[in-house]
């Protein structure tokens, strides 16, 4: 059974503007799927199409230049309209202005173009292309995504009705929790083919993006850093102590944090505050994409009994809220005394906190620190 991503309709009515239609998102989310399906639903409808990526080597040699490439097209397409899918466009060096030139010359040519990993990072693909794309982001497998597969799409219309009524729900929200959304995991059904799976994901993660951005040889550090970021997601952390205990430099530090966000491994959370003086605003969090990829990372994939269900609970709220609000601030609000709201949802005009528990409530309770919140700044 295919999996149905939310993201594809939206994309199927981009194919019909001018401008790149342009898909990012972590490695094995789905993006070279999603391509083959628009490919499939276009090829229906009888569209020209080429498919290209700068993984396969036999495409290569048509990236030396912007003239190889439009002789391929013409070779394909002559002067007729046609749609050029481009996986793997990370690989090619200056990317954001070899599909710029492209774009400017006014060819008959649609072009949807894909990428692991950000696109804004060295080539600065996103400002290189400014009004000639519009940019889609494709992580994996959202809550809502996983439980309608696993359901087979039965519950697709009454999710709530479903979470409210059937047992099943509590047992898909921890499946989903441990493993993670990465399709291919959700698609093996046995633990060990899992763990191989996910094994994979994270090793061409480190040997190909990662490498490939830093030019790095040893990914012990790197390994170390990821570790440790796991195991304290929703912690502050403090880049002096994790320098002193990674060995890693604070300004090497930096750069591989900032990579770690940009190929979208991790997610830097900062503080709300409005009186510097007593509130926390130094020391970030960090939550992960991918809460399957966080537990292998720290060796408690397929091993619930281990897991601290709370912070991977809040990892999880933190990612509903993004895919909910996704150009709206969220950040975290503590302050020197020890109060502590989880999540601050920062709109233009107001601004909403919100409190994660991980447990059964036989009744709505309010904690002390976001009475205090709420007394502080009188959120509607």
């Amino acid at each position: 059974m295919l999996i149905k991503r939310e993201i594809f309709p939206v994309l199927l009515e981009h194919l019909s503007r001018k401008e790149i239609t342009l898909i990012v998102g972590p490695r094995q989310a789905g993006k070279t799927t999603l391509m083959n399906l628009l490919q499939e639903e276009l090829i229906k409808k009888g569209a020209t199409t080429l498919f290209m990526s700068l993984d396969f080597e036999r495409d290569m040699p048509f990236f030396r230049s912007q003239q190889t490439l439009i002789e391929r097209l013409s070779l394909e397409f002559g002067s007729q309209k046609g749609f050029v899918f481009i996986d793997e466009i990370q690989r090619k060096r200056d990317a954001g202005l070899f599909l710029k030139g492209i774009y400017d010359m006014n060819l008959p040519y649609k072009f949807i173009i894909s990428g692991s990993g950000s696109l804004e990072l060295k080539e600065k693909i996103h400002e290189s292309l400014i009004g000639r794309k519009r940019l889609f982001e494709l992580n994996t497998l959202s809550l809502k995504e996983f439980i309608n597969f696993k359901t087979a799409y039965k519950y697709e219309d009454r999710l709530k009705e479903f979470f409210r009524i059937d047992p099943l729900a509590k047992d898909l929200l921890m499946e989903y929790m441990n493993f993670g959304g990465y399709p291919r995991v959700v698609l093996e059904n046995r633990l060990n083919q899992k763990i191989a799976v996910i094994d994979d994901i994270y090793r061409s993660y480190l040997e190909k993006d990662i490498s490939f951005l830093l030019r790095l040889e040893k990914m012990d550090a790197l390994k170390d850093l990821v570790k440790l970021l796991a195991a304290q997601i929703g912690g502050l952390v403090n880049l002096t102590e994790l320098s002193s205990t990674t060995g890693i430099s604070i300004p090497t530090l930096k750069n591989y944090l900032y990579y770690l966000e940009k190929t979208f491994i991790i997610k830097r959370v900062t503080p709300f505050y409005r009186n510097i003086r007593k509130e926390i605003t130094k020391s970030p969090v960090f939550y992960f994409y991918d809460m399957g990829l966080r537990n292998f990372a720290i060796g408690q994939f397929g091993r619930l009994d281990t897991i601290n269900m709370g912070f991977l609970f809040e990892n999880l709220i933190f990612n509903l809220l993004k895919e909910r609000f996704p150009e709206v601030d969220i950040h975290f609000w503590r302050t020197t005394d020890g109060a502590e709201v989880d999540f601050i949802i920062e709109f233009p005009d107001s601004i909403i906190p919100v409190e994660v528990k991980f447990k059964e409530l036989k009744e709505t309770r309010i904690s002390r620190s976001l009475k205090s919140f709420i007394l502080k700044y009188s959120p509607s």
